[in-house]
């Protein structure tokens, strides 16, 4: 059975489409068949893919609003498969709105494809909003980056309050796999203290290894690559193959 991880965080700028493509990438590597959907209007997974967001025929605004198959709009880039975004699906997140079940768009668009795949990763907006209701409805499990920096993780008592919702209305089985550290400095005793504060403030568990900070990182999203490829064999490309491997004990 195909496991589908939501990754989310309302907070932007912790590295969700990052993540995203990594461990998508590091997946494939391992043999597995990966889907990756990007739930976000900026389209900032699309464009780390090396595609324009402005120039597709098709996104996932077309299968929310016009019920456009699923596989209409899938595109092979590498050894994945994705469902690209375009800025059209800030006006699909306003029609699912009126629209009822609108929770379920995503896992009905999903569900004629999702046997194709072993691993499905959907990255979710920044924000609490019904795109990201959809990618948690859609979810076995969810994948929370963080940002290891003074307030970072102040957001994540209200995302652990709305999955509660999802599993009291639509997703009972949800669960939340645990949080991913990015931008890790090992420098400083920061980081570590902002982890341990999350283990117990939340109760919930920090994944192995934190990803380190790197310009690596940021640099390969404008080269359309994730940083397994841009750096292969750098400390942040290394950190999101073990933690790849980590998640296959689900997918195995």
């Amino acid at each position: 059975m195909p496991v589908t991880y939501a990754v989310a965080n309302q907070k932007g700028g912790v590295a969700k489409t990052t993540t995203v493509h990594a461990l998508g990438a590091a997946l494939a590597e391992q043999g597995r068949r990966v889907l990756l959907v990007d739930l976000d209007p900026q389209g900032c997974l699309t464009f780390s893919l090396g595609l324009d967001p402005n120039a597709l025929d098709k996104s996932l605004h077309d299968v929310f609003v016009h019920r456009v198959p699923a596989t209409e709009v899938l595109l092979k880039v590498g050894e994945v498969h994705v469902l690209p975004a375009s800025i059209d699906l800030a006006g699909a997140e306003v029609h699912l709105l009126t629209r009822p079940g609108r929770e379920y768009a995503l896992s009905r668009a999903l569900d004629p494809i999702k046997s194709d795949y072993d691993v499905v990763l959907i990255d979710c907006p920044p924000s609490l909003g019904v795109l990201t209701i959809n990618g948690l409805t859609a979810a076995d499990e969810i994948l929370v980056p963080l940002q290891c920096e003074t307030l970072s993780h102040r957001g994540v008592g209200q995302l652990l309050e709305t999955i509660e919702d999802v599993k009291s209305y639509t997703n009972p089985a949800l669960k939340v796999r645990g949080v991913v550290a990015t931008m890790f400095d090992s420098r400083t005793r920061l980081g570590r203290e902002v982890l341990d504060d999350v283990r117990t403030r939340y109760g919930v568990t920090v994944l192995e290894p934190p990803v380190p900070k790197s310009v690596r990182v940021a640099e390969a999203p404008g080269r359309g690559r994730s940083v397994l490829e841009h750096a292969a064999r750098s400390s942040s490309a290394e950190a999101y193959r073990q933690l790849a491997a980590s998640l296959e004990v689900a997918v195995a």
